[in-house]
């Protein structure tokens, strides 16, 4: 088990380096946007190239920085049952649904996109759009967040494991950080007291 969770941390690095990384995205977003807004409107000038760069951006940012989403258990769950049941109960509900429904979805948008990817390289697919980029590099961002996200789910199971066998913490409550749910309720619960 030792190894599994050195490999778990492994993973966990790459996706947090990336994750950290792709935060720095949004600020480039964010600049390009206003520069865009201003132009547009107060000098009536426009440009497709600029528009789709943002919407690169956009993808870059929801594909690479999906596995460090999942790592920080920051994705929406639906826990109407798990969250009745003991904390082994929702360990063995998470490894039940990483792998009868996370990774074989992981997989098939996988088997997807690859050969989409692989054939607008090959094309040098552009966009119809007058002053549009090249396709390639987006769709190539496909594939790879689904491999970030899948090794995500993968660290996710093994820790999982992990927790079943007293190895390790448990998974869905990553250390030191609190989920959003919990800083809301700490938000609301301070609120509350100071009235």
């Amino acid at each position: 088990m030792g190894g599994l969770l050195a490999l778990s941390r492994l993973i966990d690095a790459i996706n947090v380096r990336i994750g950290k990384a792709v935060s720095w995205v949004i600020l480039v977003v964010v600049v390009i946007s206003s520069v865009n807004a201003v132009f547009r409107k107060a000098f009536d000038m426009s440009s497709n190239a600029w528009l789709e760069v943002q919407w690169y951006m956009f993808g870059m940012i929801f594909l690479l920085a999906a596995g460090y989403t999942f790592l920080r258990n920051g994705h929406v769950r639906v826990d109407i049952v798990a969250s009745r049941l003991s904390e082994r109960g929702q360990i063995v509900i998470d490894i039940i649904g990483i792998l009868a429904f996370f990774l074989p979805a992981c997989m098939f948008i996988l088997w997807l996109s690859v050969p989409m990817a692989i054939e607008s390289y090959v094309q040098h697919e552009v966009s119809s759009n007058a002053g549009g980029l090249v396709r390639w590099p987006v769709k190539a961002l496909i594939p790879l967040g689904f491999i970030l996200l899948s090794l995500a789910g993968v660290s996710h199971l093994i820790k999982c494991a992990g927790f079943l066998m007293g190895k390790c913490p448990n998974p869905t409550h990553p250390e030191g950080h609190k989920t959003s749910e919990e800083l809301l309720a700490d938000e609301i619960a301070n609120a509350a007291s100071s009235k």
